[in-house]
C-alpha cells in the first residue's frame, strides 16, 4: 500500500466517523441502555471498521455496513457473562440529545418502542429511527426482507394504539 493511499484511506475514515458517530452512539445506547457501554460500543465498532476498511466490496451504503457491525458489536456485548448484572431500563434522560428536541407524542412512541419484544424494536429502530430501507435492515440484521417485514407488521400491531389515540389508548 503506497502512502497516498494510506492517506486517503485515514481521511475516508475520519469522514465516516465524523458522519456516522452519532448514529452508532445513538443505536448503540438503544441496544445496551447503557451510555458508557454505548460508547464502548462506538469505539469497538469504528475500530473494526478502520480494520476492515480494504475489504468493503460497497454491496451496501457505508451507512448499512457500520450499523451491521454496530449491531453485531452491540450483540456480542449483550452476550457477555456480566450484562446479566446490568440493569437495561433506559430512562429518556439518559438518550444522548437528538438534533431536534423531541416532541411530546415522540417520547410517549419512543417509551412503546422501547418496551417491544427486542427483534421487533430492532427492526423499529433501524427502520424508522436510522432511516434504512426494508433491504438495508435486512443486511444489517442478517434476515430476508420478508422476515423485517413481518416484524414491523407486528411492531404496527402492538404500536397502532399509540400511533392512532396518544396515550389514552395503550
Amino acid at each position: 500500500m503506497s502512502p497516498n493511499n494510506a492517506q486517503n484511506d485515514d481521511q475516508r475514515f475520519e469522514q465516516l466517523v465524523e458522519q456516522y458517530q452519532e448514529e452508532v452512539l445513538r443505536i448503540c445506547f438503544l441496544y445496551l441502555s447503557d451510555q458508557t457501554l454505548a460508547e464502548d460500543a462506538v469505539q469497538e465498532t469504528f475500530l473494526k471498521v478502520y480494520r476492515s476498511m480494504g475489504t468493503f466490496r460497497g454491496n451496501c451504503s457505508e451507512k448499512t455496513w457500520i450499523m451491521h457491525i454496530a449491531v453485531n458489536v452491540c450483540h456480542d456485548m449483550r452476550r457477555d457473562r456480566w450484562m446479566r448484572f446490568v440493569d437495561r431500563r433506559i430512562a429518556l434522560d439518559k438518550l444522548p440529545e437528538p438534533a431536534v428536541p423531541p416532541q411530546a407524542d415522540s417520547v410517549l412512541l419512543t417509551l412503546e418502542v422501547m418496551r417491544l419484544p427486542a427483534k421487533e424494536r430492532e427492526v423499529v429502530l433501524l427502520r424508522y429511527y436510522q432511516n434504512m430501507t426494508l433491504a438495508e435492515v435486512a443486511q444489517v440484521l442478517g434476515i430476508s426482507a420478508t422476515a423485517v417485514a413481518k416484524r414491523l407488521k407486528k411492531a404496527h400491531e402492538h404500536l397502532d394504539p399509540v400511533l392512532k389515540g396518544g396515550e389514552e389508548h395503550v
